[in-house]
C-alpha cells in the first residue's frame, strides 16, 4: 500500500478537553468534512486529519477523549471524501494514532519523533519506535508510518547530524516514509536538507511543511510527495478553511 503522493491537511478545531473547545464537537467534525470534500474535489490523492486546534499539546500521550474524538473525525472525513486517510495525534502520540487507525479506515499515520530525542516546546520528546512497531503489528499491520526527521518546532541534540538521524530512522525505527519540514508550520524545508535526506534514505521522502504553488515543482524534483496544509487554506492561514481555488491550483502546479 503506497502512501498518497499529495496529502491535504484537515486541521481540526479544538476538541473536547482542550482549552479552545467551544462545546460543539459536531461543528468541528462538520468543518473537517467540508475541508475534506474540498481537498478531494481539488484532486489531492489523500487527506490527513490532525488535532491542530488542541494547543498546548501533551508531549506523547494525548488524553483518551482526544483519541476518541479523532476517531469520530477520521471516520467522518473518510465518508465525506473517500480518499485514503491518515492521522497525526499531536504532539507525538504514535500509539494513539495507531489506535485511531485500528478503529477507522485510516491507512497511514504521522509520527513527529519516532526515534531519537528532540527538544520541543513540550519539553524533550523521546521516540518510542519499539512500542509503536509492536502495537502496529498487533492491531493494524497494514497501516504505514510517516516519520519526521528533525521535525519542525523542535531542536535536535547537539552533535547529531541530519544524515545520522535519517539513517537511524530508516534502518532501525520501522518507518515506511520520511518527512522533511521547515522550522515551523508553513515554513518550507531547506532544499539542501531535503537533498541530504533523500540521498540518505531508501524510503520515500515527503515534504511536511511550507510547500506552495510557487515551490512545489522544485521541491518534488527531490521529494516523492508532500503533506500540504497552510498554502491551501483561505488567506494562507492554517486555522482557516480550505480554499478550493488554492487547493486546485496547487494540484495543477504539482503536476
Amino acid at each position: 500500500m503506497a502512501i498518497p503522493r499529495l496529502v491535504g491537511m484537515v486541521h481540526l478545531g479544538a476538541l473536547p478537553g482542550s482549552p479552545g473547545f467551544t462545546g460543539d464537537l459536531d461543528e468541528v467534525i462538520q468543518a473537517a468534512m467540508t475541508d475534506a470534500v474540498a481537498i478531494a474535489a481539488a484532486g489531492f490523492d489523500g487527506v490527513m486529519v490532525e488535532n491542530f486546534g488542541d494547543a498546548p499539546f501533551f508531549a506523547d500521550d494525548a488524553p483518551k477523549v482526544t483519541v476518541a474524538s479523532l476517531t469520530s473525525a477520521v471516520n467522518a472525513v473518510y465518508e465525506a471524501s473517500r480518499l485514503p486517510v491518515g492521522v497525526n495525534v499531536l504532539r507525538n502520540d504514535g500509539l494513539g494514532a495507531l489506535a485511531v487507525a485500528a478503529a477507522t479506515p485510516a491507512r497511514f499515520i504521522r509520527v513527529n519523533v519516532l526515534s531519537g530525542t528532540m527538544y520541543t516546546d513540550q519539553g524533550p520528546i523521546i521516540g518510542n519506535a519499539a512500542e509503536i512497531a509492536r502495537m502496529r503489528a498487533a492491531v493494524c499491520p497494514d497501516v504505514e508510518i510517516m516519520a519526521d526527521v528533525f521535525v519542525k518546532h523542535a531542536t535536535p541534540p547537539a552533535g547529531l547530524s541530519l544524515v545520522d538521524a535519517t539513517h537511524d530512522l530508516v534502518e532501525r525505527a520501522g518507518a515506511d516514509a520520511v518527512v522533511v519540514s521547515g522550522v515551523g508550520t508553513g515554513s518550507p524545508a531547506d532544499l539542501a536538507d531535503l537533498a541530504t535526506v533523500a540521498d540518505a534514505s531508501h524510503l520515500p521522502v515527503f515534504l511536511g511543511s511550507g510547500v506552495t504553488i510557487d515551490n512545489v515543482r522544485e521541491m518534488l524534483e527531490i521529494a516523492d510527495g508532500a503533506i500540504v496544509g497552510t498554502s491551501i487554506k483561505v488567506d494562507g492561514v492554517a486555522t482557516n478553511p480550505v480554499d478550493p481555488a488554492a487547493a486546485a491550483g496547487f494540484v495543477a502546479a504539482a503536476g
